[in-house]
């Protein structure tokens, strides 16, 4: 029992070494992770698959854009009569190499929608730090700002940024934002309001219209009295910006108009064969490998889980936690005499081994009575004295010296 519980320690010891060498953690905190992202993929209240699915109902053709824009003229789409919903504020940067291809898609006769949380503020947006008015100033051309800056600017002709105060107040259940049409227009075809919910507490933004050409505002926010939709045309092209980030996520597609304006958009903008693409790089959906994605998807945890549970039962109940003891057999005695021998061979030099061999050779006899024997030959006699006379050498080959004075002793005893 004490052999198991020291391996079950060791486990446990193993397991928490290998989740901290190996395991990543996420640099924007676990909060950031929390907060599902406005993509197709996502099948919660933040993403567009209720939108994916409705438009692949009507056979429109509806692409998640999972690349940067500088890949749009090298899609399999039509040259004009395509739709881009853009989403912000995005996790992924705009790289500058983007905004000029982007810029050209449009202008060939393509429509850009930005939705952005300017006057609204989802939980995925709060997450990320709230909104800001660069990306979009970028994409769109236009200027954006808060109405309390504006009014701030006006009043002291100063860029008065202090006036704006963010209050982090939270909605459990969603704060209803509503846009109201200005006047009658394509898009509010069928359209009375559309609702947009909102996490935090937001603020109204308006947009400043821009040199050598004008923006148009089609509605305005009933609780503000702000504009919260514009459009404007680029060359063949036309971009729609909307300040309400959140109208056509899953939770707030069925809510009052929203439906009918995706619809009306869609309709209005599509050519024919043209294509609705949803741009999920941005949000962190894309088409190569992201890392931090990989470690956030829970599915790696559970299989991380299940793999340590299965390693350490198995190291706990099907192994063996000590060995049988290894009994060496009883050496034999020709293995001690070689044994003994090598040690021997190891401490007596050559010319000791030669003198010890001759003074037992030597002990009962002389070299008389050797040289009176007829059953010794001469030769072998001549070669022993020589040997003897080398005994103080290492010249001496111990193995023939040994087997002549076995030679001599059977002639001797025969």
């Amino acid at each position: 029992m004490k052999e198991r519980l020291i391996t079950f320690i060791c486990a446990l010891g193993a397991l928490a070494l290998f989740f901290t060498m190996f395991l990543h953690q996420d640099p924007h905190g676990l909060g950031a992770s929390e907060v599902p992202r406005p993509t197709t993929e996502e099948r919660g209240e933040n993403g567009y698959q209720a939108a994916m699915l409705w438009l692949d109902h009507e056979h429109i053709r509806a692409i998640s854009l999972r690349e940067r824009y500088d890949r749009l003229p090298k899609l399999s789409l039509p040259p004009a009569g395509n739709v881009l919903i853009v989403t912000l504020p995005a996790t992924a940067m705009f790289k500058t190499d983007e905004f000029r291809p982007l810029d050209h898609w449009v202008r060939t006769g393509n429509t850009l929608v930005v939705l952005a949380a300017l006057s609204d503020t989802p939980d995925w947006a709060f997450s990320f730090g709230g909104m800001t008015s660069g990306d979009l100033n970028l994409l769109t051309g236009l200027e954006f700002e808060s109405s309390k800056l504006r009014d701030s600017r006006l009043r002291k002709g100063t860029d008065a940024k202090d006036a704006i105060v963010r209050l982090p107040l939270h909605y459990p259940t969603g704060k209803r934002e509503t846009l109201l049409p200005n006047r009658e227009h394509a898009y509010f075809t069928g359209v009375n309001q559309v609702v947009a919910l909102t996490d935090y507490e937001s603020q109204p933004w308006t947009v400043k219209v821009p040199y050598e050409g004008f923006v148009l505002a089609l509605a305005h926010q009933r609780e503000t009295g702000e504009g919260v939709l514009w459009t404007r045309p680029l060359g063949s092209g036309r971009i729609v910006v909307s300040g309400l980030g959140s109208i056509f996520t899953n939770r707030a597609l069925g809510l009052a108009d929203n439906a009918r304006l995706l619809s009306n958009l869609v309709s209005a903008n599509l050519g024919v064969d043209g294509a609705v693409l949803f741009d999920d790089v941005h949000q962190g959906l894309g088409a190569n490998y992201d890392p931090v994605k990989f470690y956030r998807d829970p599915r790696l945890h559970l299989t991380i889980a299940i793999v340590a549970g299965l390693w350490l039962s198995w190291v706990l109940g099907a192994t063996r936690l000590r060995f049988p003891t290894a009994r060496n057999p009883v050496p034999r005695e020709a293995e001690l005499v070689r044994a003994t021998g090598g040690f021997l061979a190891r401490v007596l030099t050559p010319a000791a081994a030669v003198r010890r061999m001759f003074e037992h050779f030597l002990k009962h006899r002389s070299w008389e009575v050797l040289e009176r024997q007829p059953r010794i030959a001469a030769a072998d006699l001549a070669q022993l004295r020589s040997w003897y006379s080398q005994s103080g050498t290492a010249r001496v080959p111990l193995v023939r010296l040994h087997n002549l004075m076995r030679k001599i002793n059977r002639q001797l005893n025969s």
